[in-house]
Formats: structure tokens, sequence, C-alpha cells
């Protein structure tokens, strides 16, 4: 096994270095990338002790069974497919084999789940319940106008910099997916709530470009800001599921209930198409149709 594995970890760092660097895929995407490899190549080990060029079809297959068995919702069971696609279609395409044994697989089919959507009172509630005597306070109530009133991602939330913000111009410079930049205006509330957070930073953090800190000076995590939110969610009594991607599907659904049309919803969320777009704002089919026609090249 001991060669086997010495394989498999050669094989998975150039996979790495393929999805990081040829492929930009987002830091949180690789990790869950090299996540379910990782456990696709235990398995393999285990039950078949083979290297990468000489995993079959039917490998692949007896894994997906096992994840059922294992209790796995079908949409964990279609990402794991999907990363093991994509490394077999790595080796491929480095004629490391000839075909993937995982090419002709399907996954389980996975119904469209949308997240809960939070009314405007709701919204208003949710960052009320924040007190502003303190900079956390303070820090807590512009992260959450600029999730909600920006449709920021939770990543671009915090990433962002001080060297982002361009209030005077009023909009500011996001950072998304394969590292694309888009420009979103930014509501006269919010820049206010993020100047107030700003005025009681410490003067020693003046310099540092991210701009929201945890108390050590340092970027917050996605796991704190989703920690924020859900104490903010039960002070404010809100039973919903709520999480920043919550916020980021309001604001969609805000939008479009307010008449803005779903092309300048796409730019403002950062889609790359259209028919991503159409998951958050609940349009129908018939609406969907029209819009994606206006837009097609004749």
């Amino acid at each position: 096994m001991a060669q086997e594995l010495e394989s498999w970890k050669k094989a998975t760092k150039r996979y790495r270095t393929y999805i990081e660097v040829e492929k930009r895929l987002s830091p949180n995407t690789v990790d869950a990338y090299l996540r379910d490899l990782k456990q696709f190549v235990h398995f393999i080990l285990r039950c078949y002790d083979v290297p990468p060029t000489k995993v079959e079809r039917v490998m692949v297959e007896r894994y997906l069974e096992w994840l059922f068995e294992e209790g796995r919702e079908k949409s964990s069971q279609a990402r794991n497919l999907s990363g093991v696609k994509s490394f077999f279609n790595f080796l491929l395409l480095f004629d490391k084999i000839e075909t993937s044994p995982a090419e002709q697989i399907s996954a389980p089919k996975v119904g469209r789940s949308l997240p809960d959507v939070l009314s405007t009172e709701e919204i208003d509630d949710l960052i009320a319940s924040i007190e502003v005597d303190t900079l956390k306070g303070r820090r807590d109530r512009a992260m959450l106008e600029l999730l909600y009133s920006c449709g920021l991602r939770v990543s671009e939330l915090i990433a962002l910099r001080m060297s982002d913000l361009f209030f005077g111009e009023g909009y500011i410079r996001v950072t998304g997916k394969g590292d694309k930049q888009r420009l979103v205006p930014v509501s006269p509330l919010a820049r206010e709530r993020v100047h107030l957070y700003l005025d009681m930073r410490k003067k020693e953090d003046a310099n540092k470009d991210i701009l929201f800190l945890n108390n050590r000076g340092k970027q917050l995590t996605r796991v704190m800001v989703f920690t924020i939110l859900k104490q903010a969610a039960e002070r404010a009594g809100i039973e919903k599921h709520v999480s920043p991607h919550t916020l980021r599907h309001s604001f969609a659904t805000h939008l479009i209930e307010g008449g803005a049309g779903i092309r300048q919803v796409q730019e403002l969320l950062g889609h790359e198409s259209i028919l991503t777009t159409e998951i958050y704002t609940h349009l129908n089919a018939e609406h969907l149709r029209r819009t994606v026609e206006e837009h097609l090249p004749l």
C-alpha cells in the first residue's frame, strides 16, 4: 500500500497546483475538492489498493454506493462525484490515463432547495438586534448591512479591504469567484454603518487594509460571520434558518420584487450565467425563457 499511497500523494499535489493556478478556483473550492478527493483515495486504497492510473469504473460506482450506505445526502454524493470527475479529467488532460473511469457515471438527481427569504422587517430586526456601544457591535452591524444591501457572498465580505471602498462615488469593489472584480452600489445607511465602525477602530489599526477585523486585529473567518449572524437571528426572534446566503438571497428577491431586471441582478450578484440568477430569484420558467431569448445573440 505504501507505494500506491505515494503515487496518490504525488498526483494529488500536482492536481492541487492545477486547480489553484490553471483553473484559478477559490481557496474554499480547492479545499472542498481536496477534502472529497482524500476521502475517495482512502476508500480506493482500503478496498482495492491501486494507484490513480488503475482505477476502474466499477470502483467509482462502488464508492458512490458506499456514500449512499453511509447515509450521505444526494447533494453530497453529487459533489463528491464532481470532485472525482475533476481529478480524473486532470489526469486525462495530462495523458496519465486514456479514459476517465468516472466519465459515464451520472450523479444522483438533486432537487434545487431555495433558502428562506427574510422580509425587509426581519432584516431590520436582525440588524437592530446588535448593540452599537462597542467596537464589536459597530463592526457586526456594518457587516450585516453590507451583506444584505450589497448582496455579498460571505467570502467576499471578509475579503473586503479599505482600498475597496469608494464611498465618495457610492460603490465598493468586490472580488468574487475566480478573482473576478465587480463594482457594487453601496447604500447611504451601509456607508454610515461602516464609518461608525471605523471611527471607533483603534488608531494602531488605522493602517491595516483589511476592513473587518477580529478582536486580535486579524481578518475574520467565515465561521465567525456565521456565528454572529446566528446569534443576531436568535436575539431578533427569527425562527427561519438564517445564514449569510439567506441575506444574499433576500437581497436578490427584494430587488426583483421591486422591479429590477434579472440582468441587473445578475451583474450585482456576480453570476456568470443568467440561469444561476434564476435560482436566487424564484423566476418562473416563462419569464426566464423570455428574458434569456431577449439577450441571446441573433
